[in-house]
């Protein structure tokens, strides 16, 4: 039993965020990790960094950026809630993601307001609006 707990101990950034559930396999995560969007302390990281409890990683994820917090560690992946156990989102990141979230909703992202629009947001402008292109 003292075995698994050293384990626990000394766990690799790719596999706890494995185990996190926040990448469905370890090579995304590594992936992830090297690319460059997951950062600890403002700075990037590797794939091998030891996570510790109370570290803060910021995690990006297509549209979505979060910061976490480690609540706990693990190799092991487990179902969902025991997953989301192993750490906890700021305020701060979930109000930023609820907000991002809401501009998209609107179709704020890909509307531009200098200039002219572009053929397809022209197009989608007639769509909306119910006019054809022939006038």
């Amino acid at each position: 039993m003292t075995q698994k707990k050293e384990e626990d101990d000394k766990v690799r950034l790719d596999k706890w965020l494995w185990a996190a559930r926040f990448y469905k396999t370890r090579a995304l995560a590594k992936t992830a990790i090297e690319s460059g969007k997951v950062h600890c302390r403002g700075e990037r990281c590797k794939p091998g960094k030891e996570p510790h409890i109370g570290d803060e990683f910021q995690i990006r994820q297509g549209f979505e950026e979060r910061t976490v917090v480690v609540q706990a560690l693990t190799i092991v992946r487990r179902g969902a809630p025991e997953a989301q156990a192993l750490y906890a989102e700021t305020e701060a990141s979930i109000v930023k993601r609820e907000a991002a979230a809401e501009m998209r909703k609107a179709g704020s992202l890909g509307m531009t307001t200098d200039g002219k629009p572009s053929k397809k947001q022209r197009r989608d402008l007639f769509k909306f609006r119910g006019n054809s292109n022939d006038e």
